[in-house]
Parts: C-alpha cells; sequence; structure tokens
C-alpha cells in the first residue's frame, strides 16, 4: 500500500533493516549476521571467533545457544 504525503508517493519498506548493530564490537553496519532471538555479530567478529561458534557450515548463537545456518 502506497501513503501519499504532500502529494508524492511514499512507498512501504519491506524486507531487511538498513543498519544493523554488532553485539560484540557494538558497530552499526550494513550487515550483521542474526538470530531469531535478536542477537547480531559482524562477518569480522564472527571470523574471529569462529573456533567457538562455528563448524564452517552453520554458526551458533551464544544468547540462546540455537544452530544459525550461513
Amino acid at each position: 500500500m502506497n501513503k501519499e504525503i504532500d502529494g508524492r508517493k511514499q512507498k512501504r519498506s519491506y524486507g531487511r533493516k538498513k543498519a544493523f548493530r554488532c553485539h560484540v564490537c557494538n558497530k552499526e553496519l550494513p550487515f550483521c549476521w542474526s538470530c531469531r532471538c535478536g542477537f547480531q555479530i559482524c562477518p569480522d567478529c564472527l571470523e574471529k571467533n569462529k573456533w567457538g561458534m562455528s563448524n564452517d557450515v552453520t554458526w551458533f548463537c551464544p544468547d540462546c545457544g540455537k544452530m544459525r545456518s550461513f
């Protein structure tokens, strides 16, 4: 559904967020790996912590313990 504001149409924003915040380094980035529980980690932090969080096919959320695929 489009809404009109001042004679212009405003499109709805569907899809992904435009900015993410890494819970490890606390930086705002255009992309982070996200879990359904809300935990977000940037690719750099995930690479640094890969030895404890990943088996190269999936990664484990440290907050809820669920397995997430890449």
